[in-house]
C-alpha cells in the first residue's frame, strides 16, 4: 500500500437536539438547522465512510482494511481487532441537551448485544458561555438510590455537572453516566461500538408526540454507582510536541499545537494514526503527498508510513492511534 494522508467523506446525522454550528464554525456542507454528528471516520455497518481523496478515492474503509489489512491497520492492531476499524471519530453539536446515558463494558457488551462496549472521551471545541456536561454522580450511590431518584423525576438532583469552555477535555469510562449539555461543539473518539443505554430524557416528545425508548432495565447492572474523579483531562501544551491527553486499552490520543514544522515518526508504532484540526489549518505530509488539515477535518494515516510532517502557523491537533 502506497501511504498518503487519506481524507474521508463526512457522513452527517440529525436529531432533533442538533443545530448550525457543523456548519458555521467547521464549515461543514450542510443545509439543514439541526445538523447533530458529522461522523468523521467510521466503520460502523451501514455507516462506513468512503475516502474522498487520491489513489484510494471511492473506496470504502472497510474496502481498504481488506485490501490492505496490516499496511492500514498495523500488524498489532489487525491481530487485535481483525478487519474491524476500532475507533470511531465524531464531531457532536448540541444546540439542546442530550439524552442522559451510558454505555456497558465489553463484557456485558458481548454478551448482550455481541459488541464491543464504549469508552470514549470528549475535547470541547466551542462552548456557549454557562455549558454544562454531566459526568458521573454527584456522590457514590447504591443502586437503590438510584432507582428510587428515577422513579421520583430527581435523577438530575444526583448528577454531576462540570461548566465547560474549549480546550476542556473528558475521559468516559465504561458505566459512567454521561450527557452532553445544550450550546457544546466536541469532538469525540471512542471505541467503535453503537450500544448506548438511555435513562432519562427530559420526557420529551418528538413531532409525532412519542417518547424515546429508555433503556432502565438494562442500565441497572451496567451503571457504575461509585463517585471517581476520573474524568477531567490534564494535559500539556508544549508546541510541536505530542502532549498525551489520555492513555486507555483502547486509543491513545495525544494534543499537538503545531507552531512550524513537526515531523513524527511511526516506524515502530504499529498502528494507523488519525490526526483531527481542533482549530487552526494545517499541511499534513506522508509519503509523497501533502494535504491540507483544516479545522473540522479529520485525516487518516496508515500504518505503513513511516513519519508524518505536520506544518502551520498555529494549529491545534489531536493524535489518535492504538
Amino acid at each position: 500500500m502506497k501511504p498518503y494522508p487519506i481524507k474521508f467523506t463526512p457522513i452527517f446525522k440529525e436529531y432533533l437536539w442538533g443545530g448550525t454550528k457543523l456548519k458555521e464554525v467547521l464549515d461543514k456542507n450542510v443545509t439543514t438547522e439541526t445538523a447533530s454528528e458529522s461522523w468523521e471516520l467510521s466503520g460502523v455497518e451501514g455507516n462506513v465512510s468512503v475516502a474522498n481523496n487520491g489513489d484510494l478515492k471511492g473506496k470504502s474503509l472497510q474496502e481498504l482494511i481488506d485490501a490492505y489489512p496490516e499496511d492500514l491497520l498495523g500488524k498489532g492492531v489487525f491481530n487485535r481487532f481483525g478487519n474491524k476499524f476500532p475507533i470511531l471519530i465524531k464531531f457532536i453539536d448540541a444546540k439542546l441537551d442530550l439524552s442522559v446515558q451510558l454505555h456497558p463494558n465489553d463484557e456485558l457488551a458481548k454478551e448482550r448485544h455481541n459488541s464491543f462496549g464504549k469508552t470514549e472521551m470528549w475535547h470541547v471545541m466551542q462552548a456557549d458561555p454557562g455549558s454544562k456536561l454531566i459526568v458521573g454522580f454527584k456522590e457514590t450511590l447504591t443502586k437503590e438510590t438510584y432507582l428510587e431518584h428515577l422513579k421520583n423525576g430527581k435523577l438530575l438532583e444526583i448528577l454531576n455537572q462540570e461548566e465547560v469552555k474549549a480546550g476542556d477535555t473528558y475521559f468516559i469510562n465504561t458505566g459512567k453516566v454521561h450527557a452532553i449539555g445544550a450550546g457544546i461543539l466536541l469532538a469525540e473518539i471512542q471505541q467503535t461500538s453503537d450500544v448506548t443505554y438511555r435513562i432519562y430524557d427530559y420526557d420529551r416528545k418528538d413531532k409525532e408526540g412519542n417518547t424515546r425508548e429508555l433503556h432502565t432495565e438494562q442500565a441497572v447492572d451496567a451503571i457504575d454507582y461509585e463517585k471517581k474523579d476520573d474524568y477531567l483531562v490534564t494535559y500539556s501544551k508544549e508546541y510541536n510536541s505530542s502532549n498525551n491527553m489520555v492513555t486507555c486499552d483502547y486509543f491513545i490520543t495525544n494534543y499537538l499545537n503545531v507552531v512550524g514544522t513537526f515531523v513524527k515518526q511511526l516506524v515502530n508504532r504499529d498502528s494507523f494514526t488519525i490526526y483531527i484540526c481542533v482549530d487552526g489549518k494545517a499541511q499534513i505530509t506522508a509519503g509523497e503527498t501533502t494535504e491540507s488539515l483544516n479545522k473540522g477535518e479529520t485525516i487518516l494515516i496508515p500504518a505503513v508510513a513511516n513519519e508524518v510532517s505536520i506544518s502551520a502557523k498555529d494549529a491545534k491537533i489531536l493524535e489518535v492511534h492504538i
